[in-house]
């Protein structure tokens, strides 16, 4: 892959390509593009961008007096295309037009700018996003008349209700099942080579998730910041695509089906020293789960603002029927070791392993924007460290099953239950992510995501008439 502008231009040349996808992200975390002729890259255009983007047009972006912007390609970002012969695509860097500079409400600018912030401080992160989704063969939605009444049809064809004649994953024993039960091996595979080949990714693992229904997950190999918000973004557009080719649905939503798990983004994270030499969360002498008084900060951080942070990091109104009991997804903020009824588990597969040690925080899921959602884990992780906050005991036992005089009495707190509740949180405590998110973006962000949980609080769902017809 490039790792120059004039390596973008050989890179050109070599593959005879005749178009490129510019790729880019909007505040809420969706992927957009613009196609160009390849003719027009040259060595002055791969340094100064393309000026090719109406703002106005892209949510969190700007108004339409101040419209024009320019896409400035990351090299290392650029690969083949290859469901489309000849085409390549590249991330973007935005900018304003004019040569204003960089816009702020770039979210890989919020990343880039989170990574300098850290650098500054002695500290470099890792990250390393569990990507969890379903691959559905149809989706049937009736939306088109909402004052008529909502409705939707899953069809997946190893799910219980489908009726198919084959195998069937019962609700919450997808986990782990051998083909021919699993049936969605063969186009997990196809992605995953897609991205190993093309897209120079390192895959650890995919398999089957829990739910019924063509749940999956595919884990690839930690990486810096926004390096991994880029691979998350990128991993999203190739499963999207390949099930497309294979006739299917793939969908990143939290809560997609009734009555069986939802979709996680569950977050590896670690800090290390700046030249990444050594891991500060690990201490070998610690003997309840080898994590260093550092690393002990870092949880006391994302502890003390899990509630803020869950407008970033569960970012869509569907988010919170996901984060329910009973289901694998966190409600309760603690932490403990290898325990996944805490919102933070110190995992604990091998021992004396430096590189091994980190936390994983299991409040994420894949529809935020993750180059914010990165970002702001980030500052609270130092956050923690700086303030020295205390995470206090580690929770030994299934939280769910403690009554809510033992949950108060260990002083565990609850996620916000709605969008609404977690930007109240976000609004009453950002102060611990201003060194790196300018107050546009926050603003921008938190207006948008305003709009969107009071749109679809207008929309009555289709079971309130089973609950309220009669009253």
């Amino acid at each position: 892959m490039p790792s120059s502008p004039e390596d973008m231009l050989k890179f050109l040349k070599d593959n005879k390509i005749e178009w490129v996808d510019l790729q880019f992200t909007d505040v809420p975390g969706r992927l957009h593009h613009i196609t160009i002729p390849a003719s027009e890259f040259d060595e002055n255009t791969v340094k100064t961008g393309f000026g090719k983007l109406d703002g106005s047009s892209i949510k969190g972006f700007t108004m339409i007096y101040e419209s024009d912007m320019v896409l400035l390609p990351v090299p290392e970002t650029m690969t083949l295309v290859p469901w489309t012969p000849g085409v390549a695509r590249v991330i973007t860097k935005v900018f304003w037009g004019g040569g204003k500079g960089r816009f702020e409400r770039d979210p890989r600018f919020i990343a880039e700018e989170a990574e300098k912030y850290q650098l500054s401080q002695g500290y470099t992160s890792f990250f390393g996003p569990e990507m969890e989704f379903f691959i559905f063969d149809k989706i049937d939605l009736d939306v088109a008349t909402p004052q008529r009444g909502t409705g939707y049809k899953i069809i997946a064809r190893e799910a219980p209700w489908q009726n198919s004649g084959g195998f069937v994953i019962r609700y919450k024993e997808g986990y782990y099942p051998a083909p021919p039960v699993d049936q969605l091996m063969d186009v997990r595979l196809e992605a995953v080579e897609t991205l190993v080949k093309y897209f120079g990714f390192t895959i650890e693992a995919t398999h089957h998730e829990v739910a019924t229904g063509g749940q999956g997950e595919i884990d690839f190999r930690f990486s810096t910041l926004a390096d991994t918000a880029d691979k998350v973004q990128t991993l999203k557009y190739v499963v999207k695509n390949v099930a497309a080719k294979h006739g299917m649905v793939a969908t990143f939503m939290p809560k997609p089906m009734f009555g069986d798990n939802g979709t996680g983004m569950h977050t590896h994270f670690s800090l290390w020293t700046a030249d990444g030499k050594k891991n500060l969360m690990y201490d070998p002498n610690d003997e309840y789960a080898e994590i260093s008084q550092t690393g002990r900060y870092v949880i006391g951080g994302i502890l003390h603002h899990a509630r803020a942070l869950s407008a970033i990091v569960s970012a869509s109104v569907n988010s919170y029927r996901r984060l329910v009991p009973g289901f694998e997804a966190p409600v309760y903020i603690a932490w403990s070791k290898s325990n996944r009824s805490a919102i933070i588990r110190v995992p604990s597969y091998y021992k004396g392993i430096e590189k091994a040690k980190r936390i994983e925080y299991r409040a994420p899921d894949p529809s935020c924007n993750p180059y914010l959602a990165f970002a702001a884990i980030l500052m609270a992780a130092l956050d923690g460290i700086n303030k020295k906050i205390d995470p206090g005991d580690p929770v030994d036992e299934n939280i769910y099953h403690l009554t809510p005089e033992k949950r108060k009495q260990l002083g565990i707190k609850e996620l916000p239950r709605s969008l609404d509740e977690a930007l109240d949180e976000l609004e009453s405590d950002k102060e611990f992510l201003k060194p790196v998110f300018n107050s546009t973006i926050l603003d921008t962000y938190i207006d948008l995501k305003r709009e969107e949980a009071k749109t679809l609080q207008m929309y009555p769902h289709p079971m309130e008439l089973y609950y309220y017809l009669d009253s």
